[in-house]
This record gives C-alpha cells, structure tokens and sequence, in this order.
C-alpha cells in the first residue's frame, strides 16, 4: 500500500494541472513517502483530460480518471476514494488555491496525532465578499447543527485515513458534509488546521451562490439519513399518530358537544358548520397519509439489502 493517495478533482482546470503537480513533485521530494496523484476530470470541456494523460506519460505518480459528462465535485471525490490506494488520503482543489505545503503536516497529524480526519481552515480567504458571508453563514449552521467544531466545512483541503473515505458514500452534493458523514460512521477523532489560501490564478469559479441553498438542502438530508434512514416508521409514524390524534380529539369534542345540545334539547349548530370540523378531518386525513408513509419507507427498508449492513472496525479471533 502507498503512504499518501492525492484526490484532485478537476473541471475545466487545464492552466493550472501542470504548475500544480510541479509543486506537489517539489513537496513530496522533501519526504519519504511514496505517493499517487489521482486527478478526476469531471467532464471537462477544455483539454483537461490531455493535460492528465500529458502528466501521467511523465510522470508515474499521475494517474488519470475521466467522466463523460459533468456530474460533480462529489462524484468526482466519489471514484478518486474508491481508487486511492494510499494509507492517508488528502483532497485537494485542482485551481492552485490550495497549497501543498500543507501536505506534510496533514500527514504527520494523520498519522502521528491519529486523526481520524483534518480539515483545512482558510482563515485568510482570498475570495469575493459575495462568496466569503454566503459561507461563514453555512458554516456557522452546519458547526451547530452538527456539533463538530469546524470552521471551514467547505475547504477543499482534506487529509483522511484510508478507513475513512472507504466507509463514508460521497454522492449528490455532499462533498461539504464529509466529517458529518464520517462523524455518523463513527469516525470521532476530527482535527482542523489552518491553511493557507492563495487567490486564484488562471481561470473562474465554478461555484455560485446557489451551492449555499443547494448546501442547506442537503444538510437537511444529512441530518434526516443519519437518523432516521433505517427506521423511517420512528419519524413518519410518530407525526402521523400524533396528526391522526389531535385531529380525533377535535372531532370527538365536536360530537360531544353536538350529542349535549341534544340531550338537552337546545338549538345545536351543524357540526359541519364549525372550522373545526375540518381542521379535525385535515389532520386525521394527513395523519393516516403519515403513517402510511412511513409504513412503506419500513417495507422498503426492510427489504433494502443494506439493512443489516453495520460498520465494523476491528475484528478478534475472526476469519474473515
């Protein structure tokens, strides 16, 4: 097995992949590690891809994956982890930013400190203002609502242990979520580390302000996984039972108070004349839709071959 596998996602980046390598080459020199480059071109339009193949005809720790179309910074880290071969993993953006002089330091933390995984923090960014609240925004949210303390969930700069990124499925667009999704799989040890930010030097972003609501969308999906994607009866049948309730306690006063006036003989209203009547049936309504939702998200579950798949860390007298 390699000491370090390099992730580099890489969309539209062809300026800056050969001044990059160059630099990771002059790092890597100082060390003893044997290492790989592993450069994911997400369907780039420009000659990306040629640069990649360029590279890796001179150099032998290159390596090269392609996409047919555009899919994603996730996707992209998706198939470079599921390739890396490396016993430390360090993600890094392909558009010069990112700096790999942090490298060595990323890897003793990893493997002297044991760090399960260390986040870059950009704490001087050379961004637009635009860009920057946007994410201190995002940031402060996810620090909360996940109860990981870190400054810079988005940082680009990453380094894992090999567990880490072979147990954790990086899809849709959550790239920003990994130390929650490590987190969930029990991965407790997560460091931080200052690094430093360079402005960019050839090229555009690729991201806008929509990666923010696109980044609250997910977290929402995050938290909803992690808690409830084995037992969705314990969410939906909980708030059906609960709608379906309220509702039947709203209609049973209604009757009550009808069947009263009539016991006594006094002028009774129609139930049907009363909002509350159909604010009880809404709510009875919605309440059975609720439960029968979670009732089929068990079955499927239930049938998933997922199921009864747990994250195991270490084993004792067991073949394997």
């Amino acid at each position: 097995m390699l000491d370090l596998s390099i992730v580099v996602p890489s969309y539209n980046e062809e300026e800056s992949l050969g001044e990059l390598v160059d630099w990771i080459r002059r790092v890597m020199q100082t060390t003893s590690y044997a290492y790989e480059v592993i450069f994911v071109d997400d369907g780039s339009s420009d000659g990306t891809w040629s640069k990649i193949e360029s590279l890796s005809a001179d150099f032998k720790e290159v390596k090269g994956i392609r996409f047919r179309r555009n899919y994603g910074k996730s996707a992209a880290l998706n198939v470079g982890f599921e390739a890396a071969q490396g016993r430390v993993v360090i993600t890094m953006d392909a558009d010069l930013q990112d700096s790999p002089d942090e490298i060595p330091e990323l890897m003793r933390m990893i493997l002297e400190d044991d760090y399960d995984l260390v986040s870059g923090w950009k704490k001087v960014r050379h961004d637009p203002l635009s860009k920057r609240l946007p994410s201190k925004l995002f940031n402060s949210v996810v620090r909360r609502k996940s109860k990981i303390k870190l400054h810079d969930f988005n940082c680009g700069l990453k380094a894992y242990k090999s567990d880490v990124v072979k147990t954790v499925e990086v899809y849709g667009e959550m790239h920003r979520y990994i130390p929650l999704l490590a987190k969930e799989a029990g991965f407790h040890k997560i460091g931080e580390k200052v690094v430093t930010h360079y402005e960019r030097k050839f090229g555009k972003s690729k991201f806008g302000i929509e990666r923010t609501i696109k980044g609250f969308l997910d977290l929402l999906s995050v938290s909803f996984m992690s808690k409830f994607g084995k037992r969705p009866m314990h969410l939906f049948g909980a708030l059906g039972s609960l709608m379906f309730f309220l509702g039947f306690i709203a209609a049973f006063w209604l009757g009550a108070k009808k069947l009263w006036y009539v016991y006594h003989d006094w002028s009774a209203p129609l139930v049907t004349s009363s909002p509350y009547f159909y604010l009880a049936l809404a709510c009875m309504i919605i309440g059975t839709q609720l439960f029968l939702a979670g009732f089929i998200a068990e079955l499927v579950t239930r049938n998933s071959p997922d199921r009864n798949k747990y994250l195991i860390s270490k084993k004792i007298g067991i073949d394997e």
